[in-house]
């Protein structure tokens, strides 16, 4: 068994994630347009016929701009949860399905398990994506490390892990301090040094890929953050997720990873 992944954009301008195997596939959030999701999947080399539904972490824009058009387009159901629905005002009609905490949905051969997290929205959840034994965790837009977070990032192969700010630069920098609150109050996104201890701590042996992933444009460096993961990474491969396009696309199995180069260059697909 084994996984394809990849982050087709991930900040605060846009998210969206892609999980699948041979026969189906999902999107977690859909935070960018209809359009440039296809296209960034089209230079990626994945198809649209393979996605069967859509998993929805929570109301932020930057999660569900273009969810609308791209479930009524591929007539696709969208996994949210009824608060998440009624504070995000989308209109999705006969696709919307309830999903509850911990409670495994079954597409196809994939197994999808949501969890609640710690952030500022109506009723926000991470997600683990599962093909038979291999695991990889969707784990951004988040507050603190609780016990749910380390539970199931414990068990992953492959995870996008939140790696939103450096803490020096968020102090120094120009954003006024109701927001610079915000952002490091408990509900609000992961800094570097917090992510990092989660990895240190509770990376197991076989995670084999971490995706850095909602870095701020602003309070972060991609070199800086990598160059932090990769000091401690003991054999797992770090990558950065842009805010600006699509990664490569990744083979997670058990036993080995290979990787797909999108139709931009490696310099590139990392920052």
């Amino acid at each position: 068994m084994s996984l394809f992944v990849a982050s087709l954009n991930s900040g605060s301008n846009g998210n969206c994630y892609y999980v699948g195997n041979e026969h189906e596939a999902v999107l977690v959030d859909v935070g960018i347009s209809c359009r440039e999701t296809e296209t960034r999947m089209a230079r990626m080399g994945l198809s649209m016929r393979k996605v069967k539904a859509i998993f929805i972490s929570h109301e932020h824009s930057d999660h569900i701009r273009g969810v609308t058009v791209l479930a009524k387009k591929y007539n696709l159901p969208v996994y949210i949860t009824q608060p998440t629905l009624l504070h995000g005002g989308l209109r999705l009609d006969d696709l919307v399905t309830d999903f509850v905490a911990e409670q495994p949905i079954q597409i196809g051969t994939l197994t999808i398990t949501a969890f609640l997290k710690l952030h500022d929205a109506a009723h926000p959840h991470s997600f683990i994506i599962a093909c038979g034994d291999v695991k990889v965790g969707v784990f951004t837009d988040l507050g603190a490390v609780c016990e749910n977070l380390v539970q199931y990032f414990q068990q992953c192969h492959a995870a996008f892990l939140e790696a939103n700010y450096d803490e020096g630069m968020l102090e120094s920098g120009n954003y006024p301090y109701h927001l610079k609150r915000r952002i490091r109050g408990g509900k609000g996104h992961l800094s570097n040094k917090q992510a990092l201890a989660l990895f240190i701590d509770y990376k197991p042996a076989y995670m084999s890929h971490l995706f850095l992933s909602h870095l701020s444009k602003d309070n972060n460096d991609p070199t800086l953050v990598h160059n932090l993961f990769n000091t401690h990474a003991r054999g797992t491969e770090i990558v950065v997720a842009s805010r600006y396009h699509e990664t490569a696309v990744y083979h997670i199995s058990g036993s080995n990873t290979q990787v797909y180069a999108p139709l931009v260059s490696l310099q590139t697909s990392l920052f």
